[in-house]
């Protein structure tokens, strides 16, 4: 188990970022910092999503995997729903 810990990787840093971004996205909303009908809203979720994935590469697992596939697709929808609004 301590052998894990001490192999914390580049791909292990993109995906902290990604949850750091998520995380963050979610309190800015929740404070209402940020709209969630706003272009921002979208693009974050979808980029920490793709960050959060690229980890998961490097080490699998299936229900955070089909997590991020569903929060990406939930992104787009919301990029689209936005650019209708254009």
């Amino acid at each position: 188990m301590s052998a894990h810990f001490n192999s914390f990787g580049w791909h292990d840093v993109v995906g902290m970022v990604g949850v750091a971004m998520l995380l963050g996205t979610y309190f800015a909303l929740q404070i209402d910092r940020i709209s969630s009908q706003s272009l921002t809203y979208s693009l974050l979720n979808g980029i920490s999503a793709v960050l959060i994935l690229i980890s998961l590469l490097y080490t699998f697992n299936w229900a955070s995997f089909v997590i991020e596939i569903f929060w990406i697709s939930i992104s787009l929808v919301g990029l689209v729903r936005w650019m209708m609004r254009r």
